[in-house]
């Protein structure tokens, strides 16, 4: 894999962990490493055996504490938007298996952006998370304007990216940036958790209830139910549900196929 020395990837009880490993700049996001993490999330979105992929940081000062600035200096304005085409955070929201940031430390700028796009946010007690682009004379560019809304409300998502105000863990649990809160050294241990609890059920059922639940945060009430109740029916015609109606009735633990 390209750029595998700033991605560090494990597999544990069928979780991929992928380790952003540039500790010595606080993990910040260059090109190297959103070109590794795109091709880590291409492997893993075609292997069987990942069933829940995990992000985090080497160390414990920084998930991520932004992007690179050093790539920033003298790139114009055609420059940048090319190099965001990559779409990291896209290929992220987009990821059929769910995902998970695990938050240690600093989460801020594409940082952020990079958890936004994530199912679950699970911090450390020490995770200090923002949107402080303002500060450089620019403003969030991989999705945070339109994430961030949508997950903490409009007035919090306002004064977050206008201000540039970095918040602890506490406050962004208050106002659901962090959809949970563990001391650190319980941070891979509870992330891990709930990963498995996942990781046990049907890929196929997961894949299912994500695109349900994205309806709810992309369409209208109306439109979203008529959604789910397609996504329900569809459900039924796979091998999956017959083995987990099967094993319910037989009171036994399912065997999932994955179809």
């Amino acid at each position: 894999m390209s750029g595998a020395n700033v991605l560090s990837v494990e597999t544990v009880d069928g979780v991929r962990i992928l380790t952003i490993d540039r500790p010595e700049k606080r993990n910040a996001l260059n090109a190297a490493v959103r070109t590794a993490l795109s091709e880590a999330l291409t492997t893993a979105d075609t292997d069987p055996a990942v069933r829940v992929v995990v992000f985090t940081g080497a160390g414990d000062q920084a998930f991520v504490a932004g992007a690179d600035v050093s790539e920033f200096a003298g790139r114009t304005p055609l420059e940048q938007r090319e190099a965001m085409r990559a779409g990291l955070f896209d290929d992220v929201w987009n990821f059929q298996k769910p995902t998970i940031a695990m938050i240690n430390g600093y989460c801020l700028g594409g940082g952020c952006e990079l958890a936004l796009a994530c199912d679950l946010r699970i911090g450390a007690d020490s995770a200090k998370l923002g949107q402080p682009e303002v500060r450089l004379g620019i403003i969030p560019g991989g999705g945070a304007t339109q994430r961030l809304p949508r997950l903490v409300g409009y007035g919090k998502a306002l004064q977050l990216v206008l201000t540039g105000e970095v918040v602890d863990a506490v406050s962004a649990y208050e106002i659901g940036l962090l959809d949970e809160i563990v001391p650190g050294v319980e941070l891979r241990e509870r992330t891990l958790e709930i990963a498995r609890s996942m990781a046990e059920k049907s890929p196929v059922t997961l894949a299912l209830a994500k695109r349900a639940l994205r309806a709810a945060y992309e369409m209208p009430l109306s439109a979203g139910l008529t959604y789910e109740r397609e996504l329900f029916a569809l459900a039924f015609a796979t091998e999956d549900k017959e083995e987990g109606v099967r094993a319910f009735l037989e009171k036994r633990p399912p065997e999932w196929k994955g179809r």
